[in-house]
């Protein structure tokens, strides 16, 4: 895969803003359609920027410019959930190690109020989630109306590291293709928007994040050897990627492809990518249940 920056598919590197001057929003350009044959993950550049801003220190400034806007959104989601609104919003984050997943949560979680905002990291089953079916953790930690739930690592697991290191039997994993359509669109029928993100690291790209960690004291608690042993089983992990996102991006709930080499952009195209689908939803605040006016005049007499 080529690290230049330069442009494949995906998207040009650089550019104004998804969506600026009447250009492409950013859900269009980073868009996985699914049904249109096999995903090759080799035509999508690591380290372009498509649609973003023209370097790091724009990149910044441009992803903190989107705390506003995203803080106000989640208010507006929040307060209309107070009258009976149950539309809420879950980012879902997928990538190979060191893609970024821990950091992404960190900065697009940032501007949003805690009581609104639950994130759950998947980790290995444990022995009560291992007697239940494999998506029973999952309905537990999704999130209730008004919230935005964000999800390190996901039911996905169950389609990708349980293929490679073929935890269940085959058919189980080509079944639950299926079952995971079946459930996201019965949660985008009950109000959900599902953001999935696919945030895509270079195989050079990791070795070398992988060694920083190994230069660094204050990293060495993130490193696992077993990494290097993963780092191996990288075709297997690129092909079962490739399987979910040309099986599992929907209608109901399509994959975004996010170009990850650049931490700048990462950061910035998942704040844009949530800005984007919150903007759609357009939430209100809820009109008052009681007479302002009245309320007032008692305040002031008071």
């Amino acid at each position: 895969m080529r690290a230049d920056g330069k442009e494949r598919a995906g998207g040009a590197a650089g550019g104004g803003a998804g969506g600026a001057a009447g250009g492409p929003s950013l859900r269009e350009l980073l868009r996985v359609r699914g049904g249109g044959g096999p995903v090759d993950l080799g035509a999508y550049d690591p380290a372009a920027t498509p649609g973003g801003p023209p370097d790091k220190t724009a990149g910044r400034a441009a992803a903190a410019e989107l705390a506003q806007p995203l803080a106000g959104l989640q208010e507006r989601l929040y307060a209309a959930a107070t009258a009976g609104d149950r539309r809420r919003l879950l980012l879902v984050l997928q990538g190979m190690d060191t893609s970024g997943k821990g950091g992404t949560v960190k900065h697009v979680a940032a501007p949003f109020n805690p009581a609104g905002c639950r994130i759950r990291a998947f980790k290995a089953p444990t022995p009560e989630e291992r007697e239940h079916p494999f998506l029973w953790r999952v309905e537990k930690a999704l999130p209730r109306p008004g919230e935005i739930g964000i999800f390190d690592r996901s039911h996905y697991e169950d389609v990708l590291i349980a293929r490679v290191r073929e935890l269940v039997p085959q058919d189980t994993v080509e079944r639950r293709y299926g079952e995971i359509n079946a459930f996201e669109r019965a949660l985008a029928e009950d109000g959900v928007t599902l953001v999935k993100v696919f945030l895509h690291i270079g195989y050079e790209e990791q070795r070398e994040r992988l060694l920083r960690r190994l230069d660094r004291p204050d990293k060495h608690w993130k490193f696992d050897p077993g990494d290097i042993e993963e780092r191996r089983m990288w075709p297997a992990y690129r092909e079962a990627y490739e399987l979910v996102l040309e099986r599992c991006s929907t209608e109901a709930a399509p994959w975004y492809v996010v170009p990850a080499d650049r931490k700048w952009y990462r950061n910035w195209a998942v704040g844009r990518l949530l800005l984007e689908h919150l903007e759609e939803m357009d939430p209100r605040y809820p009109p008052a249940a009681f007479d302002i006016e009245a309320c007032r005049a008692r305040l002031i007499a008071g």
